[in-house]
């Protein structure tokens, strides 16, 4: 279960981060093929896809109009993509267990998460802030991806 813990952290940072995730464990064949979306996802076009929308909010995420993550359309789409994640990355028979989990840390982890990035860009800015931000939200996808699934 602490891969849907993790997959979560992240997704408050990142909406669609877990989808590429999930989408490069699914591309290796280390998702149950009974996940319901797995085959999609596991397809070149979903992984593309999956991988594309991550790219372009990290993009978007350095622009000065981009919205704070605490909006109800970011938590909206936090909580449904970790609910996913946190499912595929979770035990077959933990699933709904792992989706819950997942999704309280994101939300939680969507607060902690933008006050600390306020703070930085105030000494920082927002541009420098975005891509430590994403580096260390990549590092982290990566490590949750070589734990075990237990």
């Amino acid at each position: 279960m602490l891969r849907s813990i993790l997959i979560g952290l992240i997704a408050g940072q990142r909406a669609m981060t877990p989808l590429s995730i999930v989408a490069a464990e699914a591309a290796k064949g280390r998702l149950d093929a009974d996940l319901p979306g797995a085959a999609l996802i596991a397809h070149p076009l979903g992984r593309t896809g999956a991988v594309s929308l991550a790219a372009a909010e990290m993009a978007g995420d350095k622009m000065t109009t981009a919205p704070d993550r605490t909006v109800i359309a970011g938590l909206t789409a936090r909580a449904l993509t970790s609910a996913y994640a946190g499912a595929a990355l979770a035990p077959r028979d933990r699933r709904v267990a792992g989706a819950a989990l997942a999704m309280a840390a994101a939300i939680a982890s969507s607060y902690a998460g933008l006050a600390l990035r306020k703070r930085a860009m105030r000494r920082f800015g927002q541009t420098a802030t975005g891509f430590v931000e994403d580096a260390a939200l990549l590092a982290g996808g990566l490590a949750v991806t070589r734990l075990r699934r237990a």
